[in-house]
């Protein structure tokens, strides 16, 4: 029942925006979204970070706009980064576009605000942007998009295909009508997205299916990663490259929406995970966690804590006794030619309209 009343309310939203009796307004400039169709972690901040890049690499000024979930004042518009700088912390900023702002450096001005409208225009006019990407947009329809990205988890497309409450979709999977081009992602997870892509044609025949992976890119002491960010060194002998390097016997933290998904990536990749623990989505760590994490490591065998760079954005003042080091990840597409020249394509066409 509540299902039925959750789908009626958002496609009434839905056709109110399409018919235009609900307006949506423009943040004067090329504006791509990356989005998904269900909660949890579908791996968006990569493909933000791989957009925006592209982007800048266009010459554009480009802005990344993201609610900033579980943020000390989620109604508070906060400059994260000027794009030279970091401005705010991760409490202030969000721990997604605190590690957006972060890996971005010299290449986007990111903003974290709920209201990506009035956010947009006003980083417009402060930092003449020409480029806008917005972090999980896709059901942000008041925001005028030229570029809908939805991505999709090949380990857990659509859960039990039930809307929330008691499903993980957002909204109808019929509502992939509106994306202009869908990422799979950690295929590598997979046997096949075959059955994947022809689903998704189903409900969109036209647009251009890309399928991703994550790979780990560095393995770097929690120590080094923050002193990597605030430029006072570039990684150093903080950083990992074989992990034959590293000892076996490893406990893997995290607090993400889909936290197996790590777990499994790390294993795909001859991780010795003797031990796991897993922390609520967004999840901002405290002193008493880590003594938690280290009596199950010696509990367990294990000789070193790994987790992600979204966790870690959170564990700065805290202290370990056992070595911790931050698994960095990026996105790797089957074809990365492809996706780079549908998008400049793309741009190409909106900015002769």
């Amino acid at each position: 029942m509540l299902s039925r009343l959750y789908r009626a309310v958002l496609q009434k939203r839905v056709s109110l925006y399409e018919s235009g009796v609900l307006k949506s307004f423009s943040l004067g400039a090329l504006t791509v979204s990356v989005g998904n169709l269900t909660v949890g972690g579908t791996g968006k901040t990569p493909l933000v970070a791989f957009v925006a890049e592209i982007l800048a690499q266009k010459g554009k000024k480009v802005c990344i706009i993201s609610r900033g979930y579980k943020r000390e004042n989620p109604k508070q518009k906060v400059l994260v980064s000027d794009g030279e700088k970091i401005l705010a912390d991760a409490k202030q900023a969000g721990d997604e576009p605190f590690e957006l702002a972060q890996k971005l450096l010299g290449k986007a001005v990111v903003v974290a605000d709920a209201n990506r409208v009035l956010a947009g225009n006003w980083a417009r006019g402060k930092f003449r942007i020409t480029a806008f990407v917005l972090d999980d947009a896709f059901q942000h329809l008041r925001a005028e998009r030229d570029l809908d990205i939805v991505m999709i988890d090949a380990t857990n497309p659509f859960g039990n295909r039930k809307l929330l409450p008691f499903g993980i979709l957002r909204e109808p999977l019929l509502n992939l009508k509106r994306a202009d081009a869908i990422v799979i992602t950690r295929a590598n997870l997979v046997e096949t997205v075959e059955h994947l892509k022809a689903e998704i044609r189903i409900f969109n025949s036209n647009c251009p299916i890309f399928v991703s992976e994550n790979k780990i890119s560095k393995i770097i002491r929690l120590e080094e990663f923050f002193a990597k960010a605030q430029k006072e060194t570039n990684y150093g002998k903080g950083e990992i490259q074989n992990t034959n390097n590293l000892k076996p016997g490893f406990l893997a933290f995290c607090g993400l929406g889909n936290p197996s998904n790590f777990f499994e990536q790390l294993r795909h990749e001859n991780f010795d995970l003797i031990a796991t623990e897993t922390f609520p989505d967004h999840y901002f760590y405290k002193q008493t966690d880590t003594a938690k994490l280290e009596k199950k490591a010696r509990q367990n065998g294990a000789k070193i804590l790994l987790t992600t760079a979204k966790d870690a954005v959170k564990l700065k003042d805290l202290k370990f006794v056992l070595p911790c080091f931050v698994v960095e990840s990026r996105m790797v597409f089957d074809n990365e030619t492809n996706f780079r020249s549908w998008l400049n394509t793309k741009i190409e066409e909106i900015e002769r309209k």
